[in-house]
């Protein structure tokens, strides 16, 4: 059984939305994340997590403090991932229509306002409040489903 992947992920609040993503290759699924990605060795996980939101957003951040641990699988794949999110701050860029993700696993992206959330399917399902919330968080292992 291969190890679990590592992940880090961006929480951004800007003008009290939260920035949220469609990260599905061939854009198969109708679940939203916070922006993100999987882990290069030799790089810290600001780091890492700066470049994914580069590559899904187009948009520069700066790269705060931890504040959830999230896990989820797919026993039917063999696959686990443990994901670290970040508060951040956009620094530069802006969201605009004619931006692509580089690797063509982002298909959408936008700001939500909090309320906007209970009619989309997300992942974790804590985050609205670890985002509008304060502290850290952990959302336990629960199986991912297209």
């Amino acid at each position: 059984m291969p190890a679990p992947r590592i992940a880090c992920r961006a929480v951004i609040l800007q003008d009290n939305r939260l920035l949220l993503v469609n990260a599905w290759p061939g854009n198969l699924s109708d679940l939203w994340c916070a922006p993100g990605g999987g882990v290069e060795p030799h790089s810290s996980l600001p780091e890492n997590l700066a470049r994914e939101v580069l590559e899904e957003t187009g948009l520069r951040v700066e790269v705060g403090a931890p504040c959830l641990v999230n896990e989820f699988h797919d026993p039917e794949r063999g696959f686990h991932q443990v994901e670290i999110f970040f508060r951040a701050r956009i620094t530069a860029g802006t969201l605009t229509d004619d931006w692509k993700d580089p690797e063509g696993v982002v298909h959408k992206r936008r700001f939500f306002a909090r309320d906007e959330l209970t009619r989309l399917r997300l992942k974790p399902s804590s985050l609205p409040d670890v985002a509008w919330g304060e502290g850290p968080g952990y959302d336990p292992l629960e199986p991912i489903l297209r």
